[in-house]
């Protein structure tokens, strides 16, 4: 699985959620089945350079957007490879999986800034 596709499919669910969309609701405003977007947010499908452009319309965004992840993490220095390993893990995990995850990292911070 192609770590563009994961990445694409990642900001698409990102922004979909911010703006209160469905799958469902998404995939009708593209002219898609709402299994299609799901494939595409998994990372499943393939998507064309058109499609992606439908799903970037129904979202009121621009194309570009729907790579801002792709940059973010292509412009990670290689010096940062453990920071990558760590948005690998974390950019397909639900809402509560990723509150979790910025709590347990929040008190780890708090109690070694507190060791000092």
């Amino acid at each position: 699985m192609s770590e563009t596709l994961k990445l694409v499919g990642a900001r698409i669910r990102d922004i979909r959620k911010s703006k209160g969309l469905s799958q469902e609701a998404l995939a009708e405003l593209a002219g898609f089945n709402s299994s299609y977007i799901g494939f595409i947010e998994r990372a499943e499908r393939n998507i064309s350079i058109l499609n992606l452009e439908k799903i970037a319309v129904a979202l009121h965004v621009g194309v570009s957007d729907l790579f801002s992840y792709v940059r973010e993490y292509e412009d990670l220095a290689e010096s940062e490879s453990r920071l990558k390993e760590i948005l690998s893990m974390l950019k397909n995990r639900d809402s509560r999986d990723l509150n979790t995850a910025k709590n347990v990292l929040l008190e780890i911070f708090e109690r070694y800034d507190h060791k000092g």
